[in-house]
């Protein structure tokens, strides 16, 4: 009898874990106008079109090395990657004030042989600052992006109740083994 409950549990909690992956397999959404190069590049330009080569790190759903017309800027680069990660897990009842991005570009200067880095920070809910429109991205930059949020307190329980349940029937399976 005990050894059929704890079989069943397990094959519950197997199927749980088989399911979730495969509906996570399944949320990634197609490549529409995108299509990667053997490189593992991502070629937006039209071929023949002046274009930069950019890449795109961090938390967006797409990252890596993107052929991009001439004068696209950070919003649309960062579409063409799919938009940040969290903003897009579907989680229904986040707070949009809490959410933080922070956009960095890192430029190679050869004259003074340097690193330049530009920060940028705002909260989802407000708009993205004028700078940030109108920066213009170059050949080789380096684009990462970061998205912040505050924990909640639902964070909090979604992190410690699995550990909970499992000290708790792992008590129950030891109880009802002992006492037979």
């Amino acid at each position: 009898m005990l050894k059929s409950t704890i079989l069943a549990l397990f094959s519950i909690l197997l199927f749980f874990v088989t399911v979730d992956l495969a509906d996570a397999q399944q949320r990634s959404v197609p490549q529409s106008q995108q299509f990667r190069l053997a490189e593992g590049m991502v070629r937006i330009a039209e071929p023949g079109q002046l274009a930069d080569t950019l890449s795109l790190w961090g938390d967006v759903a797409a990252p890596g090395r993107y052929i991009v017309p001439r004068g696209t800027n950070v919003n649309q680069l960062i579409s063409y990657a799919r938009g940040p990660i969290s903003i897009r897990s579907g989680e229904t009842d986040l707070d949009w004030s809490e959410v933080r991005l922070n956009i960095r570009v890192s430029r190679y200067d050869a004259e003074t042989d340097e690193e330049v880095i530009t920060d940028f920070e705002f909260r989802y809910d407000q708009p993205a600052p004028r700078e940030l429109r109108e920066f213009a991205l170059r050949s080789d930059d380096i684009i990462s992006l970061q998205v912040r949020r505050r924990a909640t307190f639902r964070d909090y329980i979604s992190v410690v109740a699995p550990a909970v349940s499992l000290i708790l029937n792992a008590i129950l399976l030891y109880d009802r083994a002992t006492s037979r």
